[in-house]
């Protein structure tokens, strides 16, 4: 069980009120946008306009001494290799670069490694591979600053390197001819957040000495899908871009994109940000996930529609067997996580046997979201394992895993995702000496952003058009998020075969419906009458001419927790069960506290009562701490007991609360 913390944004109404009449804009818009951080009239405009404003390609450092050396190359008819990279930006970078040469009549070819058995970069067997096809320039995308050794062996060998990437760079740079990354200590270019695709990008017009925006309608729809791909934040030229790099994919800019949506069943013509997130990307990462990422540049690359249909289908039956895989993967990791406790550890790690390397950075995320903090998922064979970190906004995992290092084989990543390599009789002490730095730092706490409070009378179908002019969304742009407090639950209604709920609240003499997917009857914490908050986005729905307004739900919790006690009673009870230490104020519940759950659950034996309901029932009054406890301590003395999650009577004998082994040893420890 996860809790989040709410976050509640305070924008300012009167500020945004005279945006809107400035700019002629819908007010909602201006809220929205405010609560974002947009406090200035240009930046509003910036914000809303369609006309992308990009960096000059030469506020790069070595832009100019890369774009001379890969021109001197073709005009030589030199025989030029693009290295790229197997995720999304990669491929999508690859293809930029590739498509640009062609069209310059270069001589140039493209490798990518493979990610199980090359992994990520240049690597001198890559190298000796292209010396052996009479290369004579490597130029990275999306890759290669790291690559100092790789480098001086290209070198070695006679070829030329032209490096561009967006990682951060070591202390010492590759000896190339030009490095081209705006973390450069050195370069000037003024936005930093940018993907391995725009670095690219930013080269090929200065190769072609153009202006970003005269090349931007020959390259924005790959480079779209690399910005989202790769998780830039959708703010300043990213979020130009994007919205640019949209519609040149509805007008079917780009036939392989075109094609690979069209068999996964999404209308080109409704295509936004987030089927761009979900739609395409997953399929484009599919293909270096579960087989070779040159499948998907070939589907980005190709001319031949007979040939794309079938790269598209392809890629589709890898989607599908990356989404078994996973499903298959995850279902084994949190049994092992729930059955050896690690749920209640400050970093969860947890290792497989055999697990596809393509998917455990996925199924760490997976987690990650789940529990609420950061996750590892290693896969390991009789020598060595592998595997994947995920984190949550706050908690440094990469500095996290370098300070228990020393157990490692190698490691490498940044805030919130990294890799490591292990030997498997070193895994226990990895997670305890991490857990231990985890103890001593600020505690991972998941928070859900809400950009304000909203009346539900005020909702309205008008309000999701005021939303889409803020498109596209993405991060540090999410979707807007509205927060609806203190309602009553009036009416629980299952739909779509039982799978979704449609939920009936009201608030003053206000009746609205909202509707809450992927949760059952059975799953759900809450009863009619019950008094709760729910976070929720806006959407439209058309049905026989008919527009409506959906509201769907995001999140839902009781309504006025306190969410320092709540989150103060998470830890002590993850620390209590993981034996770290034993907080007896926060945990040691009272006789008459354990009596009114006990109370509850025989009142309720004709329904279903679960350890979650119990929690949201009980967290404003004895609180998460006790609560949990209590539940330890009645099963411990045999007065209740849990089958399929569901939780009643075992027996009505009289016991003291000292023969629960829970009981007697906080009620034993210090204060």
């Amino acid at each position: 069980m996860s809790f989040k913390k709410w976050v509640v944004g305070k924008p300012d109404r009167e500020f945004a009120k005279e945006i809107a009449q400035e700019l002629d804009i819908d007010p909602f818009t201006a809220l929205i946008a405010n609560s974002r951080g947009i406090d200035d009239f240009s930046e509003f405009e910036y914000f809303l306009s369609n006309e992308p404003l990009l960096s000059s390609p030469f506020d790069f450092t070595d832009m100019k001494r890369a774009a001379d050396c890969i021109n001197e190359a073709i005009e030589s008819g030199l025989k030029i290799a693009v290295f790229g990279d197997y995720d999304c930006d990669g491929v999508m970078a690859t293809a930029i670069m590739y498509k640009y040469l062609i069209s310059r009549n270069a001589d140039v070819i493209t490798y990518i490694p493979d990610r199980i058995s090359e992994g990520y970069g240049m690597n001198n067997s890559a190298v000796d591979y292209l010396n052996s096809k009479d290369v004579k320039l490597i130029i990275t995308v999306d890759n290669g600053v790291a690559c100092v050794d790789e480098i001086d062996y290209a070198s070695s060998k006679g070829i030329v390197t032209v490096v561009s990437d967006h990682h951060l760079p070591p202390e010492k740079l590759p000896d190339a001819c030009a490095v081209v990354d705006p973390h450069r200590a050195d370069c000037n270019s003024s936005f930093k957040e940018i993907c391995g695709a725009q670095v690219a990008f930013y080269l090929v017009c200065a190769i072609e000495d153009k202006e970003p925006e005269e090349m931007l309608p020959l390259f924005a729809d790959l480079l779209s899908v690399a910005i989202v791909g790769d998780f830039m934040p959708m703010k300043g030229e990213n979020r130009a871009v994007v919205k640019y790099g949209i519609e040149l994919i509805k007008r079917n800019s780009n036939t392989g994109l075109s094609t690979v949506l069209s068999v996964a069943g999404i209308d080109r013509n409704s295509l936004d940000s987030s089927k761009l997130s979900f739609g395409i990307v997953p399929r484009i990462n599919a293909a270096g996930r579960m087989g070779s990422a040159k499948t998907a540049f070939n589907l980005v690359t190709e001319n031949n529609i007979n040939t794309i249909l079938s790269i598209a289908n392809e890629i589709e039956s890898l989607n599908l067997l990356r989404q078994k895989t996973e499903k298959d993967i995850l279902k084994e990791v949190l049994s092992c996580i729930e059955e050896n406790g690690f749920n209640h550890d400050r970093v969860i790690v947890v290792c497989g046997e055999g697990y596809h390397q393509g998917v455990v950075g996925i199924v760490a995320a997976r987690i990650c979201e789940k529990y609420g903090r950061p996750a590892i998922v290693l896969s390991s064979d009789q020598n060595i394992a592998h595997g994947s970190g995920r984190s949550i906004k706050g908690f440094n995992i990469f500095e996290a895993i370098n300070s228990a290092s020393s157990h490692l084989v190698k490691f490498g990543g940044h805030e919130l995702a990294a890799g490591i390599s292990i030997l498997p009789e070193k895994i226990a002490d990895f997670r305890k000496a991490i857990n231990e730095y985890a103890m001593n730092v600020s505690p991972a706490i998941p928070t859900i952003n809400i950009d304000f409070r909203i009346n539900p009378a005020a909702l309205s179908v008008e309000m999701v058009d005021a939303i889409k002019s803020l498109e596209p969304f993405g991060n540090e742009n999410p979707l807007p998020v509205f927060g609806v407090f203190g309602v009553k639950l009036e009416k629980i209604t299952p739909i779509g075969q039982g799978k979704h709920l449609r939920l009936l609240f009201s608030k003053a003499d206000v009746s609205f419906q909202t509707l809450l997917f992927g949760v059952t009857l059975k799953s759900f914490c809450f009863d009619i009458g019950d008094i709760l908050d729910i976070a929720v986005t806006l959407d439209e729905n058309t049905y026989n001419n008919q527009t409506s307004l959906s509201v769907i739900i995001k999140a839902i919790r009781t309504s006025g927790i306190d969410d320092n006690a709540l989150f103060d009673g998470v830890f002590s009870v993850d620390d209590y069960l993981s034996s770290r230490k034993i907080d007896k104020k926060m945990l040691l519940p009272y006789r008459e506290e354990i009596g009114v759950i006990y109370n509850h659950i025989k009142k309720n034996e004709t329904t279903e009562v679960t350890f979650e309901r119990l929690i949201y029932k009980f967290v404003n009054s004895i609180g998460y701490a006790k609560t949990y406890i209590s539940l330890i301590v009645l099963k411990e003395l045999g007065l209740i007991r849990e089958e399929s999650g569901v939780l009643s009577l075992a027996d009505n004998k009289k016991t003291d609360l000292t023969n629960s082994d829970t009981f007697k040893t906080i009620s034993e420890a210090g204060e």
